[in-house]
C-alpha cells in the first residue's frame, strides 16, 4: 500500500498553501546555504505552485547561491506560454538576481529524446537536490509521469504519447524525483480530491511512486475534503 506521507497538513485555501510553501522553501534555502553555500531546488510546473513563485519573487535572499532545475517540461518552443520554465520565469525568476548560469531549464525544444539525454548529463553530478517541489494532476500523475509501469535507468526520460497535450515531454524519473534531501508536495483544488482519496487508500498512482514517506504534503481544504484529515490545520 503506497499511502500518503505522515507529514500532511491541510490548510484552508490555496493562498495558505502557497504561503506555507514559500516559508518552507526559504527555510530550506537558508539552511542549505549555511551548510553547503548553495541551494539547489527542483521546480514543479502546473498552476498550483505559481502563487508560491510569485511570493518568492518578493523575498530578500542571497539569490546568488540559488540553483534552479525543473522536474519536467513540455516539448514546446523555449518561449512558449505553455512551458513550465516560462511560467516560473514570469512569476519569479525574472524578478530576482539568480545568475543566469544557475538557472537550468530543460531544453525540451530540442525534442524529448535529445532533451532528456542532455538534461541527464546536467543533473547527474548535482544530486542530491536540496528541495524538490511536486504537484499532482487530477488523474494522479506528477511531473510528466502518467504511468507507473517500470522506472527506466536513465535519470531523465523522454515521454512520448502523454495523455495530456502536448504528447511529447521530458521528465525526471521516479528515482530521480526521490533523490533529494527534502520533498515538498502541493495539492490544491476540488478536482484533485478523488485522486488524493485514492492515493490515501493505497492506489498505485504515479504520485504515490514519486513521493517519499518523509515528504511534506500541503493540501487545501477543497482537495482534502474527501479524506479523513480534511480539517484545516490538522496533521
Amino acid at each position: 500500500m503506497l499511502m500518503l506521507p505522515a507529514n500532511c497538513k491541510v490548510l484552508e485555501s490555496p493562498e495558505d498553501v502557497a504561503g506555507q510553501a514559500c516559508r518552507i522553501v526559504i527555510a530550506e534555502a537558508e539552511a542549505a546555504i549555511h551548510e553547503r553555500r548553495m541551494f539547489r531546488i527542483v521546480l514543479a510546473g502546473g498552476r498550483t505552485p505559481q502563487r508560491t513563485y510569485q511570493m518568492l519573487a518578493g523575498m530578500v535572499q542571497d539569490w546568488s547561491a540559488w540553483e534552479i532545475f525543473w522536474s519536467d517540461e513540455r516539448c514546446l518552443p523555449s518561449d512558449h506560454a505553455g512551458r513550465n520554465s516560462r511560467m516560473a520565469q514570469d512569476a519569479w525568476l525574472s524578478q530576482v538576481a539568480i545568475p543566469a548560469g544557475q538557472i537550468h531549464p530543460i531544453p525540451a525544444e530540442l525534442g524529448a529524446t535529445l532533451a532528456a539525454a542532455e538534461y541527464a548529463k546536467l543533473v547527474l553530478d548535482r544530486q542530491p537536490f536540496d528541495l524538490l517541489l511536486l504537484g499532482m494532476g487530477e488523474d494522479g500523475h506528477t511531473a510528466s509521469l502518467f504511468s507507473t509501469s517500470g522506472d527506466p535507468v536513465a535519470p531523465v526520460i523522454a515521454v512520448h504519447g502523454a495523455p495530456k497535450p502536448p504528447g511529447e515531454r521530458v521528465s525526471l524519473n521516479f528515482e530521480t524525483l526521490r533523490a533529494c534531501r527534502k520533498q515538498l508536495v502541493l495539492i490544491t483544488g476540488a478536482e484533485k480530491s478523488p485522486a488524493l482519496f485514492a492515493w490515501q487508500h493505497g492506489a498505485s498512482l504515479p504520485i504515490a511512486h514519486a513521493v517519499r514517506n518523509d515528504a511534506c504534503l500541503l493540501v487545501d481544504s477543497e482537495a482534502g475534503r474527501s479524506t479523513n484529515f480534511a480539517v484545516p490545520g490538522h496533521y
